[in-house]
């Protein structure tokens, strides 16, 4: 987790509901495909993120949040509204949403990935 890619990563699935290569490659950052790909690989040995192969396409990826992934919840939270507090964003009503009530907007978000198959 001590690098900018992985935290983005872990961002994008838990805010932002990616699970595929290709959905995590569209992050307005642009991270390379070969970048991409390495922390995919450090973040499940890291068991941040588990892997299996997506039952449409055998030959592609579907990525979740592990336990110890869903962890970072109140990490992240707060470093997104410290950046919201720094910086212009375009994502307003997620800000508001974690400010107005961060115990239930945490909540949601630990239901959601402890849910998912």
């Amino acid at each position: 987790m001590g690098d900018r890619w992985s935290l983005l990563i872990v961002r994008d699935m838990m805010l932002g509901d990616a699970r595929s290569f290709a959905a995590l490659q569209k992050s307005h950052e642009g991270i390379a495909t070969n970048v991409l790909a390495d922390r995919l690989r450090k973040l499940t040995a890291e068991d941040i993120i588990s892997a299996a192969p997506d039952p449409l396409d055998r030959r592609k990826r579907i990525y979740r949040l592990t336990a110890k992934g869903i962890a970072l919840a109140p990490v992240l939270t707060e470093l997104v509204l410290w950046a919201a507090a720094h910086e212009e964003t375009g994502r307003q009503a997620l800000i508001r949403e974690m400010r107005g009530n961060k115990r239930e907007f945490l909540a949601r978000i630990t239901r959601r990935w402890e849910k998912t198959p």
